[in-house]
């Protein structure tokens, strides 16, 4: 290996292992060096990026020999994508890798005694898994090298597609994204030929103004449709020209939905959703449930997984029927719901007021009667005072979001001394976090990986405690 000072370039580094955050790992001078768009056997020349105390980043800058495991990438929009990042390593490998994560976790975080991971639970489908994905219009979109080269005068500015990593006011225009089943892709395709075709304005990031600014496509295994429209303005005569076309072209639409917003910023989860054609849901399946899926609500976006995942965590809670569960960060009921039969009691709790009433019309639409949800923050309502008006809980379940659980709602749990926890997680960091607090009086009994997103190095884990 030999280093040139100039631009701090490394050259036949080899690639030795796969680290957090779907990027690859190499060592210079025992310093730990994070490179993306890299697997492990690949040897490349590097340039840092970014330097820090105890390791570096870098990018490839050329590749001397391809690793033998190497993958080939599926979507021609890989590298340029910040999405399925781990396209070009083999699915038997991803899998290890996200198995290493949750272990690594465990071991270095929560520092506890753990018995051996249970086989991660892959998923049926690698691609063309995912139920919802959201697309953002811009003005002015990404451009490719390639695509620098063309002529101003034949340059296509506008874009539909997902944000490049890093950059909130450049959009990368997608031609057919891996992630969501037929019709999802032509929709998008149609719904951005259209709007060129009508000289509609596409939204300017960095003005903040413009007619069209997101697409959400919302799908289900019954195979039902949402179409979600949000627009910068409220221009009825070419909001409803859109929403037409698209009902036409695409009779399959089952709900077509969308949102007025004109604020600065794009999250639209405080604004009212406003109907148009079809039915206000759709209906999503699980099992022998049935769950209301609106235009806001949080469902699991790989539904096939969704139901291997709940039914580990149904597994783990050991219900027998007298239990009185607490479901904490129960979105939208989807797992108070799904263990709810087998329970004396379920009382949810989330954050997010819409949320708890789809979990209420979750539970009638299921003809469950032994559930109750509450809204609020949980750090807040969890409080002891809350345990003993609602029934000390024999099982707690927990799936918070990534940042993990608040070190008072912690504090809440032990005092309350449940028999078991169920831990789901998607950030194995907090999770381990967080094992490590519980550890004052719970043990790791079970440890379950799920992979919900094949091709990113996202992994779900369940973990089962005991009280010591």
């Amino acid at each position: 290996m030999r280093r040139k000072r100039t631009g701090q370039i490394y050259e036949d580094v080899e690639i030795t292992n796969v680290a957090a955050e779907g990027k690859a790992l190499a060592r210079i001078d025992d310093i730990v060096v994070f490179v993306k768009g890299v697997v492990p056997g690949d040897i490349v020349d590097i340039k840092i990026t970014k330097r820090s105390k105890n390791f570096r980043e870098a990018v490839a800058i050329n590749f001397k020999k391809y690793s033998s495991v190497r993958a080939t990438p599926k979507c021609s929009h890989f590298g340029t994508c910040g999405g399925c990042v781990w396209q070009n390593l083999p699915y038997e490998m991803q899998l290890k890798y996200k198995q290493q994560q949750v272990e690594d976790a465990l071991t270095h975080i929560a520092k506890v005694e753990i018995p051996q991971l249970c086989d991660i639970l892959p998923s049926d489908n690698q691609y063309f898994y995912r139920n919802k994905l959201e697309y953002t219009f811009a003005s002015q979109r990404w451009l490719t090298n390639e695509e620098m080269e063309v002529p101003d005068d034949q340059k296509e500015l506008r874009g539909l597609g997902f944000h490049i990593p890093g950059r909130f006011d450049k959009v990368l225009d997608i031609q057919k994204c891996w992630l969501q089943a037929d019709p999802s892709n032509d929709i998008r395709l149609e719904t951005k030929k259209f709007c060129c075709e009508n000289n509609f304005s596409f939204y300017d990031l960095k003005e903040q103004v413009g007619f069209l600014r997101n697409i959400i496509i919302r799908t289900s295994i019954n195979n039902e449709i949402m179409v979600i429209m949000v627009f910068g303005n409220d221009d009825q005569e070419k909001r409803e020209m859109l929403m037409d076309h698209l009902l036409k072209v695409f009779p399959q639409i089952t709900s077509m939905m969308y949102f007025i917003n004109t604020k600065r910023n794009s999250d639209y989860s405080d604004l009212e959703a406003k109907f148009y054609k079809g039915k206000d849901h759709i209906i999503e399946e699980m099992g022998d449930l049935k769950f209301k899926v609106q235009a806001k609500s949080f469902y699991q976006t790989n539904s096939h997984q969704a139901f291997k995942l709940y039914s580990v965590a149904k597994d783990f809670a050991q219900l027998t029927g007298n239990e009185i569960v607490y479901d904490l960060y129960t979105g939208t009921g989807t797992i108070a719901n799904f263990v709810a039969r087998g329970a004396k009691k379920v009382v949810g709790i989330e954050y997010i007021k819409e949320a708890i009433e789809d979990a209420k019309v979750n539970s009638n639409l299921n003809n469950i009667n032994n559930t109750v949800f509450y809204a609020g923050d949980m750090k807040d309502i969890l409080t002891d005072n809350f345990v003993s008006e609602n029934g000390k809980p024999d099982v707690i379940i927990l799936d918070p979001p990534r940042a993990g659980v608040h070190p008072d709602v912690i504090k809440v749990i032990l005092n309350a001394s449940p028999k078991r926890i169920v831990y789901v997680s998607c950030n194995p960091a907090t999770q381990a976090r967080d094992v490590q607090l519980l550890d004052a009086k719970y043990k790791v009994l079970k440890i379950q990986p799920v992979d919900m997103f094949p091709q990113t190095h996202h992994v779900e884990n369940v973990i089962l405690m005991e009280l010591k």
